[in-house]
């Protein structure tokens, strides 16, 4: 794998620019004001976010000792499992999972000899073939994360292609010669823990390393929320403040970048090489982050962002129709018809509509 790719997805992981501090949801009871403070990530200061007043943090920025592990693969870059709750019990949460590799030995020729069988460890990683997405959150994430969880129903599985044909994009933007193909999904999950029913939402993109990999794959953006299930929809807006709020540590990166390149022996051309690349990966990380997770809320909430034709803004709006359109009194129409145009319609009685197309991303 090159070196500067292989940076590049550290940063990808986990990584998000900030928000506001203040957040009003009217009617939603003791959600109708929530004050945010910005705290820093516990373990080695590699970040921080927003999180509601009182709530609590569990975990962080974790490394894997390769002599524990068996093997150097899972070692060479740091790993985030934080959980953000607002009790003890996490009876509203969100919870990062770290991205973890596997491999699959099924084309490798000591695996057709049957060394490697699934559940063994090569070179630090379980063997296990390669899983789809939603395969990945149900027979590994959700019951390692609630083992004792019992009326486990599955309540949607909603593939994501389009987001990981955009993940797939931006990379390649960078590394044009990469191979890796990606799958993400969403899992939505009703269940009950402890007497109490919860609705969960599970979010993963899986990442084969195709031949270059040769036989490796591992998870991605692997995140989890939670909250009793006749609460959920009142939780959903700080979920996406908290999600999208982190800040990195520049420092932090910067000697992740380089404990990268000791640890995994990357030999580069010159010095100047190494410093180019902790300046493209610095320069480029926010606004790559950014959209690749405001493209993650946006999907699961069922939403698009929008371009005010009047103002050049950016809004935020339902992607439950094709169209969209706007006046400059900011009234709003949703249609499926592309042959719709409001500005003609008698039985309206308003006017001055324009298209307000997606923004570009």
């Amino acid at each position: 794998m090159c070196s500067s790719l292989f940076l590049l997805l550290l940063l990808i992981s986990h990584s998000i620019s900030g928000g506001g501090a203040l957040a009003a949801n009217p009617g939603d009871g003791d959600l109708n004001t929530v004050l945010f403070k910005r705290v820093q990530e516990p373990n080695e200061n590699a970040f921080s976010l927003l999180v509601p007043e009182g709530w609590q943090l569990e975990g962080g920025i974790f490394r894997i000792d390769p002599t524990a592990q068996g093997g150097a693969a899972q070692s060479i870059a740091a790993r985030c499992d934080l959980t953000v709750k607002k009790d003890r019990i996490g009876s509203v949460m969100m919870h990062w999972l770290p991205d973890m590799l596997y491999f699959d030995a099924r084309n490798s020729p000591a695996g057709q000899m049957g060394l490697f069988p699934p559940g063994s460890n090569y070179n630090g990683m379980t063997v296990m073939p390669l899983l789809a997405a939603g395969d990945f959150m149900s027979q590994l994430v959700f019951p390692y994360l609630h083992p004792g969880a019992a009326d486990v129903r599955v309540v949607e599985h909603k593939p994501l292609q389009d987001f990981a044909r955009r993940y797939q994009q931006r990379l390649q933007v960078a590394f044009p010669d990469m191979s890796f193909s990606y799958d993400a999904a969403m899992l939505t999950v009703t269940y009950r823990e402890e007497g109490v029913t919860y609705r969960e939402m599970l979010f993963a993109l899986v990442e084969n390393w195709g031949q270059l990999g040769a036989g490796m794959w591992g998870n991605k953006e692997t995140f989890v929320i939670r909250a009793p299930a006749d609460q959920f929809d009142r939780w959903e807006s700080l979920f996406s403040i908290m999600h999208t709020s982190v800040i990195f540590n520049p420092q932090w990166i910067a000697g992740e970048i380089q404990g990268q390149i000791k640890r995994g022996e990357i030999a580069l051309n010159t010095q100047r090489e190494v410093q180019r690349i902790e300046q493209e990966i610095v320069q480029h990380r926010q606004q790559t982050n950014a959209e690749i997770h405001n493209d993650m809320f946006l999907t699961l909430t069922d939403q698009e962002e929008f371009i005010n034709p009047y103002t050049n803004q950016v809004e935020t709006g339902s992607n439950q129709w094709q169209n969209r359109w706007i006046n400059d009194n900011g009234d709003v129409i949703y249609t499926d018809s592309d042959d719709y145009d409001p500005n003609h319609d008698i039985e309206l009685q308003l006017s001055g509509f324009k298209r307000s197309p997606v923004r570009k991303r």
